[in-house]
């Protein structure tokens, strides 16, 4: 049997990126994904890419900071399915400035996609989850919930932020048997990763060949990045770890880059 035959995940930033490889791999295991984003259009075309491969996949729109359009997105999941087996929270951005000249209003907004979505999403799906007696979330951190880099202030304590939700989760999920851990990946190749190499060379004073080869790469044991399949792997088997013995952790998945 597959490992998710007929489980439902609710992924949110899932119509591209590391979220729509999490809901390929996750229907091509058998389970249902629900893709969850900001831009229902491109949600919708990666479900019917999903129905096209024979798998089930559901659309909704969700602004990740938006409590009613979480309560709504959750609540039409459950009229759907009837079912919540998986959260994976990974909607984010990236803004890339020195403290010094970071705008408030970036510093804010990057910290409510980032915890805010994943306290909203978490809070909507943990009732269902426990009236279940059962569940899963995965939160997407980073590298960057272990250390900090340059130009990253708001990023960086938002996932760090992630470690702190995803073990208080873990501690009130365990009588209901909910699990929560924490992916961290280091640099995968996605839009928010292209778009950050010119800003930090700008940032810099850098070649963008150097940014990716002594910033990003520099620490890493093969001078590799990580990929969006890597990334889906480690949260798939957190999703599917069957026990509590696997709850409240954090997985790195960086080629090296942060050991621990």
């Amino acid at each position: 049997m597959p490992r998710f035959s007929d489980k439902v995940a609710i992924i949110t930033g899932a119509a591209s990126g590391i979220g729509k490889e999490i809901a390929v791999r996750f229907a091509a295991e058998g389970g249902v994904p629900v893709i969850a984003d900001l831009n229902f259009d491109a949600a919708d075309a990666t479900a019917r890419e999903i129905k096209a491969k024979g798998s089930d996949a559901f659309a909704v729109a969700m602004n990740v900071t938006d409590e009613a359009a979480v309560d709504k997105g959750v609540s039409d999941t459950m009229a759907k399915y009837g079912r919540i087996d998986v959260l994976v929270s990974n909607a984010g951005i990236q803004i890339v400035k020195p403290i010094v000249d970071f705008p408030f209003a970036d510093w804010k907004r990057l910290l409510a996609i980032h915890l805010d979505g994943a306290f909203l999403t978490t809070r909507a799906c943990l009732r269902h989850m426990y009236q279940a007696k059962s569940g899963s979330i995965v939160y997407m951190g980073s590298v960057h919930s272990k250390e900090a880099s340059v130009l990253k202030a708001p990023y960086v304590t938002a996932k760090h932020g992630l470690l702190g939700l995803c073990r208080v989760v873990a501690k009130e999920g365990a009588q209901y048997n909910v699990r929560a851990n924490v992916v961290c990946p280091g640099f995968v190749r996605t839009p928010l990763v292209d778009k950050q190499i010119p800003e930090q060379a700008k940032e810099l004073g850098i070649s963008e060949e150097e940014v990716i080869k002594h910033v990003m790469l520099k620490d890493t044991v093969d001078g590799q990045f990580t990929t969006t399949e890597d990334v889906a792997e480690a949260v798939l088997f957190c999703a599917g770890f069957k026990t509590n013995a696997l709850t409240g952790q954090s997985l790195v998945v960086s080629h090296g880059w942060f050991m621990e």
